[in-house]
């Protein structure tokens, strides 16, 4: 085009900078972009994925794999936020728009259950030495336990205190009496100031891994074999979700890991591990869908032109020569500026599946990175947590504790029971201590359910889901589970990146709210 001092010379008008909208004629042109602007100031491409975090999450912290430094992640700031502090009665605007008697499966871990019912918990307290051994008896044995919908005496029923019992065991490694082993994200707090013998001694360290690449691989054939339904391995920066085929509405082996980072995931692809970015991708493809006007590829063509119109300017100057144009290598870094904006965050979810997750298997077991190097966690196998045991595990216990309360009322004062669960809860001690709570509360009872943040996003329905026959049900027959909790984990999630915070169940019909 003619320089734009030949325009003014001959009189003629100038032509604004095109922009998009402009040229579509659906909008006014904007106005134009300052030319010395830097990239950052450009609008956030990944604005849509991003709008549901929560304010104190939306600066992302260090990367992960570039630093020996722990990674505190901005989960923790927002965990007290969010979760229940009170337990309140679902408003109609809050409860989901239809009612049911059975929960929507969460495959987040919970950290704490807070239950409040008019009917006593005394039942689940002091439980009989033969009770308690019947109980971890039936655990190890897979029985399973099918009570009345209401029992009169709770407290009186041996088979309901030996159920409760056995829905608290949880299987871990490693163990260390004196260390919390769970959540590891955020943890440092927790840990500073406990002896840590290995620390400092390499040969304790190889030790631990290698018994802890031991019992990684027993979980993982016994998950390919349908003998274990689920695992988790919980490391200092990230946790990954192992499910069996069959589970969450997928019929292959599959593996969650959240949060990721960019070095993370690069770290994968040059190991060979095949997977997807399940949330980008959805965002990417409802992006496309609205677009109405014209194309990807066309918009992009049109705004590399409006880049080049937009350095007109420069040819009057006569500078044009000495300036250099945005090129690949600016694109790169727009490209990058982005990849590393999911960083931290849920949208940064990778999914694994099939063949895939046993090449994670070997790349996790090798990854330098998944151990800290400093701080109180250095020199710390990640956690493996799972319903059944394994080789190298340690039985454990969620903690249970009943406590009774005089609350006031419009007609006095009236007694307010609770019973509070504290520990990795994990999907199936959900589902069976609510199940319990069902018979035992005789179908009447409210829950606050505190969830360890980073593990929410588990429950994101993943893409091609096919559903599955109930002819193949059998094919976890021997998982450990109960076949009604079993039924509950093959559903198709539906929280989204949420997870269950509140639930109220009323004459056996529950309501709940993420």
């Amino acid at each position: 085009p003619a320089p734009r001092r030949a325009a003014l010379a001959a009189g003629l008008p100038l032509r604004p900078f095109p922009t998009a909208a402009g040229r579509s004629g659906s909008a006014p042109a904007a106005a134009r972009r300052n030319p010395f602007a830097r990239l950052d100031n450009r609008p956030r491409a990944a604005e849509e994925s991003l709008e549901e975090l929560p304010r104190g999450q939306q600066e992302a912290p260090g990367p992960l794999l570039d630093s020996n430094q722990e990674n505190h992640l901005r989960w923790e700031e927002v965990l007290h936020e969010r979760a229940p502090t009170e337990h309140k009665p679902l408003t109609e605007s809050e409860a989901p728009s239809s009612e049911s008697t059975e929960l929507p499966v969460d495959w987040s871990i919970k950290t704490r259950l807070l239950f409040t019912s008019s009917q006593p918990f005394a039942w689940a307290d002091h439980l009989k030495a033969q009770e308690e051994a019947q109980g971890l008896v039936q655990h190890c044995r897979a029985i399973e336990v099918t009570l009345p919908q209401s029992i009169q005496d709770p407290k009186l029923s041996t088979e309901l205190r030996c159920a409760f019992q056995q829905s608290l065991v949880y299987w871990l490694h490693p163990v260390f009496s004196w260390l919390p082993l769970f959540p590891r994200i955020g943890a440092a707090k927790k840990m500073t100031g406990k002896t840590s013998p290995w620390t400092n001694d390499e040969m304790v360290q190889q030790v631990l891994m290698s018994d802890w690449s031991v019992s990684f691989t027993s979980l993982y054939n016994m998950l390919k074999t349908k003998l274990c339904p689920y695992f988790y391995v919980c490391t200092y920066q990230f946790t990954v979700l192992f499910r069996a085929a069959g589970l969450a509405g997928s019929d292959a082996l599959t593996a969650l890991l959240s949060p990721t980072t960019r070095g993370l995931r690069e770290a994968m692809k040059n190991e060979g591990v095949e997977f997807s970015l399940p949330l980008i991708e959805e965002s990417v493809q409802k992006k496309k869908a609205h677009e109405t006007s014209f194309g990807y590829e066309e918009e992009q063509a049109i705004s590399d032109e409006d880049e080049e119109e937009s350095l007109s300017w420069l040819e009057e100057m006569g500078v044009q020569d000495k300036i250099k144009k945005p090129g690949k290598i600016s694109i790169k870094l727009h490209k990058e500026k982005h990849e590393v904006q999911m960083d931290h965050r849920p949208e940064s979810v990778v999914l694994v599946k099939g063949p895939n997750t046993f090449t994670l298997l070997n790349f996790l077991i090798n990854c330098k990175s998944l151990v800290a190097t400093s701080g109180s966690q250095a020199g710390l196998p990640p956690t493996l947590l799972s319903p059944v045991a394994f080789r190298g595990a340690t039985m454990q216990m969620l903690k249970a504790r009943s406590v009774n309360v005089k609350t006031q009322s419009l007609s006095g004062y009236k007694d307010q029971f609770s019973l509070e669960i504290t520990g990795p809860v994990m999907p199936h001690a959900l589902h069976s201590v609510t199940t319990l709570l069902r018979s035992s509360q005789k179908g009447s009872f409210s829950a606050g359910l505190y969830p360890h943040e980073p593990t929410a996003v588990f429950n994101i329905c993943l893409p091609l889901h096919k559903e599955l026959d109930k002819v193949s049900i059998p094919d976890l027959a021997n998982c450990g589970l109960h076949p009604k909790t079993l039924e509950q984990l093959r559903q198709i999630p539906l929280l989204g990146k949420s997870s269950l915070r509140s639930v109220e169940m009323n004459d056996y019909i529950c309501n709940w709210r993420s």
